[in-house]
């Protein structure tokens, strides 16, 4: 009976130590409990004051989860496909490769739209036969909402891509989790007004907030608002060239550093 407690208490004692040694972990166990929170605390208090609103909103939910799962695949498309070359240990050869940094990205914007359509088409078309949602029905504002929302995908997806490379796979959590973080403050499911006055600042420094935005004006009010998706397509350019930016100074701080050939944790 001792001699089991002991290797008991090892095994736990290694994982204490493992989870000890990487802040990622530990910010892990407070990060999900936090954003479910604020979420669906930010969209209790809305329905509460504005119960008015959810009789008249329609399809707003549902728009709005289909349009949130459109910047969610997006960037994981694009990090997933990243993080095969990082999986297979195949990175520092497309690296030494004569593959630029740019055309790399370029790919991985493609496979993302690949991924995406394969796993959004089809559960457009049972959103229309289960609920008689039609997301196609937006028209051309889909189209920008699509666009904006890509964008932005992308842009976490090479900054989290830039991650991985210097910090080796200790950062895939990243790709899993960082989209989450946007989750609350994005205003996926209720409007900016619903958020802390403090706080709206935040949300509308993200382009997502915009499309959100713009999407229950245009189910609830039948509007749709350009002025929202040309700030959107300021911000996303910004943080475009920024995460690119990023990405390129990683990945030459990597090779400096030798992390090039680490690709484990």
């Amino acid at each position: 009976m001792t001699g089991s407690l002991e290797r008991i208490g090892a095994m736990v004692l290694r994982y204490w130590y493992l989870l000890r040694s990487s802040w990622v972990r530990l910010v892990e166990l407070v990060y999900w409990p936090a954003v479910q929170m604020l979420m669906w605390g930010f969209l209790q208090g809305y329905i509460n004051q504005n119960s008015t609103f959810f009789v008249k909103a329609g399809g707003a939910f549902i728009g709005a989860v289909m349009l949130w799962d459109i910047l969610f695949r997006g960037q994981l498309g694009f990090s997933m496909s990243f993080l095969e070359e990082m999986w297979s240990r195949n990175l520092a050869n497309l690296m030494m490769s004569p593959l630029r940094p740019a055309e790399f990205i370029i790919a991985l914007m493609i496979m993302s739209l690949i991924r995406l359509a394969i796993g959004m088409i089809p559960v457009s078309f049972l959103a229309i036969g289960f609920f008689d949602f039609n997301l196609y029905a937006m028209g051309l504002a889909l189209a920008a909402f699509f666009m904006m929302l890509m964008l932005t995908s992308w842009s976490v997806g090479i900054l989290v891509s830039g991650l991985v490379v210097r910090n080796g796979l200790s950062a895939e959590l990243f790709a899993w989790s960082i989209m989450f973080l946007l989750l609350p403050l994005a205003c996926v499911y209720y409007p900016v007004s619903a958020l802390p006055t403090w706080l709206q600042p935040v949300a509308w420094a993200l382009p997502p907030t915009y499309v959100f935005e713009g999407m229950r004006e245009l189910l609830v009010n039948k509007v749709f608002r350009g002025d929202l998706m040309l700030w959107a397509f300021g911000l996303n350019a910004l943080y475009f060239v920024a995460a690119s930016a990023a990405f390129i100074g990683l990945l030459n701080s990597a090779r400096r550093e030798g992390a090039l050939l680490q690709t484990g944790e």
